[in-house]
């Protein structure tokens, strides 16, 4: 697997936005909602096939009778770079050597995009939610490639964990990608991104 995207989340979408676009110096697109976990985002394209999603509740939304997605239903406070999501060419074979812990298997889909997302039960991840989600696109054309040119380049995420050590070892025969690291800490995200207005960090 390798690092798909990342996600802010917020108490609104506006929120989200805003802290997105303060940070970066940079305007999200459009996105829309997730009519599954009653959601809806907005949308930065990052270089090299990746994104960047902002997402929170959709207030419009009708009751969906199950927990939420990055652990939504449990988020207080200020925003913040919430969860990294991890593609795989097959989320079944992923999710059988990584164990029920990394989520079960829920089809999703907006607009023209279909995908397979790993979602636990709960809706919260190991390692408080510094355990990769998991996500095998179904739809030929990937949403990064959606999405218009902004100038931004990840250059490294930061995921921090008191057992990064532990998390590190479970997944990385699974992962793939030089731009995340590990770092010892308290549990947290770290973006680093190059943008037209130099490197800044989100977090």
């Amino acid at each position: 697997m390798e690092l798909d995207h990342i996600a802010v989340v917020a108490n609104t979408l506006e929120e989200a936005v805003n802290h997105v676009e303060s940070a970066l110096g940079v305007s999200l697109q459009a996105g829309g909602q997730h009519a599954v976990f009653g959601t809806h985002n907005r949308l930065l394209g990052l270089a090299d096939g990746l994104y960047l999603e902002a997402i929170a509740t959709d207030p419009a939304a009708a009751p969906i009778g199950r927990a939420r997605w990055f652990d939504l239903d449990r988020f207080s406070g200020p925003p913040r770079l919430s969860n990294w999501i991890c593609s795989t060419s097959d989320i079944s074979s992923g999710l059988t050597r990584l164990g029920p812990k990394a989520g079960q298997e829920v089809a999703l889909a907006r607009g023209d995009l279909r995908w397979v997302m790993a979602v636990p039960e709960d809706g919260i991840l190991p390692f408080d939610n510094m355990f990769p989600a998991l996500i095998e696109w179904l739809s030929p054309v990937h949403p990064s490639a959606m999405l218009a040119d902004a100038g931004c380049v990840l250059r490294r995420l930061v995921v921090s964990h008191p057992e990064a050590a532990r998390l590190r070892t479970e997944i990385t025969a699974e992962l793939r990608d030089p731009l995340v690291v590990f770092e010892t800490g308290p549990a947290g995200l770290r973006a680093e991104i190059d943008t037209p207005n130099g490197l800044r960090v989100l977090q």
